[in-house]
């Protein structure tokens, strides 16, 4: 036998949303934007030099950083930048995450957070959300390595107030706290304001969810200028250029067009309160979700059943099979006419049940 397979990292990977290409699908299971980029976007590209891919990008970003810091009213040197906020969360765990204490995340939230921990040798544990999906705060007072809340969490789309976060960050002090926003702007309010206040927060966000941009792979961080260093310290060591001169023209584009993006966020949010309601009406619960998504589950019906009938429809949600959650789907939010699609066939599901 071939003993270099004794030496192979072996790991269970992330599982990402199925990314079908069907005519005619509908497609509500990875939490895209059902809108377009902005159209500054667009212009940025037309615009764009294309002899200077031949070129190395600019390292630091700094075109990006500058316009994130702008729109933010923080520093240069408080804005961090990767390839997604997977990305930047990993070179955070890296970064981090290196004492022999556990790391803390619910057990329901995110499911790379654990995959990460497993990846870098961190150990780590999971303290059970409550019997609604809320933090229990208390599980966070123990000593510990770090703490990684993703606000509003997913795939529970529950959004935990200010004052909660700032208790689980009172009691961990020495360690630094992660708060994960990737779906913070259909939420209403960040907490970046506990930057200001606590040395040892990190604000992590995306462009994938909010700003349309998925497919480019823009995210970035927020935190004093000490742990953008740590991190920029580690990205450095190996990986010099993560940031195209294509992503970060368009990132900066993007982030400058305030309308466009209170606009379709509005979108959004208006046909989210919508979809509740018709969900309500047909027998569906959930929490109150304040993302781009529900996290639902029916009176009778079984997930998995749903799942599969809204997929022979064409019609693609997710489902997790995973303790705690395997009866739920979290169904993306796509645009008014999508939803009223998905609802005409959930009510031929479930009708009469």
């Amino acid at each position: 036998m071939s003993s270099w397979k004794d030496n192979l990292r072996t790991i269970d990977p992330y599982v990402p949303g199925e990314q079908p290409n069907i005519e005619g699908m509908i497609k509500l299971n990875t939490n895209e934007n059902p809108y377009p980029p902005s159209p500054a976007v667009e212009k940025a590209m037309k615009e764009f030099d294309l002899d200077s891919l031949r070129l190395y990008p600019d390292p630091n970003s700094e075109l990006l950083i500058n316009a994130i810091a702008k729109r933010y009213e923080v520093n240069n040197n408080q804005v961090f930048v990767g390839v997604g906020s997977d990305d930047v969360l990993a070179i955070a765990f890296m970064t981090f995450f290196n004492s022999n204490k556990p790391i803390l995340f619910p057990d329901i939230t995110y499911s790379f957070y654990d995959v990460w921990a497993e990846l870098f040798n961190i150990p780590y544990e999971r303290p059970a959300l409550d019997d609604n999906f809320n933090v229990r705060t208390e599980d966070y007072y123990k000593e510990n390595g770090g703490v990684v809340i993703a606000n509003p969490n997913a795939p529970t789309g529950i959004k935990q107030s200010e004052d909660m976060l700032r208790d689980i960050i009172e009691h961990n002090r020495d360690v630094v706290v992660i708060i994960d926003e990737a779906y913070v702007d259909f939420s209403g309010e960040s907490a970046l304001s506990l930057t200001k206040e606590y040395d040892n927060v990190l604000i992590v966000q995306t462009y994938s969810k909010s700003r349309s941009l998925a497919g480019m792979r823009i995210g970035y961080a927020m935190g004093n200028p000490e742990l953008i260093k740590a991190m920029n310290d580690v990205r450095f060591s190996y990986n010099s250029y993560p940031m195209t001169r294509l992503s970060v023209a368009i990132g900066a584009a993007a982030i400058e067009d305030e309308e466009y993006f209170q606009k379709t966020n509005k979108m959004i949010i208006d046909t989210r309160e919508w979809t509740k309601k018709k969900l309500t009406e047909l027998g569906f619960s959930y929490g109150d979700s304040m993302t781009n998504f529900i996290f639902a589950t029916h009176r009778s019906v079984n997930a998995n059943e749903i799942f599969t009938k809204l997929r022979e429809k064409k019609i693609f949600v997710r489902h997790f099979n995973s303790p705690r959650i395997d009866n739920y789907l979290r169904i993306s939010i796509g645009t008014q006419e999508e939803m009223e699609k998905l609802i005409d066939e959930l009510s031929i599901i479930v009708g009469g049940r």
